[in-house]
């Protein structure tokens, strides 16, 4: 597959689904930016019309405030993944895809909700057990059904295996499980399915992710996910994909560059280095014209502008949005 392979499969399983799928309900066009303007997008993928980022157009430009209303409209224009973590995610899933199907746009949809979702930090919770995990999956499949999406398959849950979140017999119950995700989505014939493999701050020695990525289900899916919800620049983490790419028998992957344009905070420690840090940008757009053959998307994984979690005095919970910080990124962004 040549570096515009995503963008040819994506485009035939819109035709695909649009010949063999039920008859698409009328629904807002994902074409459409907030306020009826049209959007700037080119890409291929479906922008959210009643996500946060258009919420806060549509407010700012009720209170008169253009200037920041433009500002986040390079958010709200833009194809922003969507994360699922319902306790039951059929008919949420069900409504996204029917809606950017009708819209001839692919959406990009995160699964999460893998017991002990992120080590119980910012954005913990998740299933209660494998049992749970496994009914959950499959409901979030159903909502797929025929129709084109893209997953990406539980942000750090493999790369928390490596760092000792796991103990013992959870670490392989977790590998488990996400084969198993990769394996029911793939069952969906217009599904591409892609794991998180962390990002370039994480791994060391990319010989060590290769038997947990593989055991992970990265062969069987359509490759993996790479720099979700980090900092790292399409260079850096470009450098370190292709060798995890390697390890892997050459799997393609996507890189998240919703926040990477000015790459990571070089001298931060901790929390200040990944959680809501100061003077990112927007980094490049959606889109699956990446000029790597080995890339097969940059996608806008991590919502920009919502927050990564209460980690400095005042600000919101992980996934809420976060105005003064959508402002920052949009203002610094090239």
């Amino acid at each position: 597959m040549n570096r515009y392979g995503l963008a040819a499969a994506l485009a035939l399983a819109l035709a695909t689904a649009a010949c063999t799928g039920d008859p698409a309900p009328p629904a807002a066009s994902g074409s459409a930016a907030p306020g009826g303007t049209a959007s700037k997008d080119t890409s291929d993928f479906y922008v959210d019309p009643d996500g946060a980022a258009a919420q806060e157009v549509r407010e700012l430009e009720g209170e008169g405030r253009a200037e920041e209303a433009a500002l986040i409209r390079k958010i709200a224009d833009r194809p922003n993944a969507i994360w699922i973590g319902d306790q039951d995610p059929r008919d949420r899933v069900a409504g996204i895809t029917t809606q950017a199907q009708a819209a001839k746009r692919i959406p990009v949809l995160v699964a999460y909700h893998i017991p002990n979702r992120d080590c119980g930090q910012f954005s913990a919770g998740g299933a209660a057990d494998a049992e749970e995990y496994r009914s959950w999956i499959g409901r979030f499949a159903e909502g797929i059904g025929d129709r084109p999406a893209l997953v990406v398959v539980e942000p750090d849950a493999l790369a928390h295996i490596l760092d000792n979140c796991t103990q013992g017999g959870q670490a392989g119950e977790r590998l488990d499980l996400l084969r198993d995700a990769v394996e029911t989505l793939k069952k969906q014939p217009n599904a591409k399915v892609y794991v998180d493999a962390g990002n370039a701050g994480w791994i060391k020695d990319p010989g060590e992710w290769a038997e947990p990525m593989r055991r992970a289900g990265v062969p069987q899916a359509d490759g993996f996910a790479f720099n979700v919800s980090n900092f790292f620049t399409v260079e850096e983490s470009a450098a370190v994909a292709k060798r995890l790419s390697d390890a892997v028998g050459g799997a393609r992957y996507v890189l998240d560059t919703s926040r990477n344009g000015n790459g990571p905070v070089r001298d931060a420690r901790g929390d200040d280095a990944w959680c809501n840090p100061k003077g990112r940008a927007l980094g490049a757009e959606p889109t699956t014209e990446t000029g790597d053959e080995r890339i097969d998307a940059f996608l806008w994984i991590k919502r920009p502008g919502e927050s990564d979690g209460e980690c400095h005095r005042g600000e919101p919970r992980a996934g809420d949005w976060f105005p003064e910080y959508a402002l920052e990124l949009a203002r610094n962004a090239r």
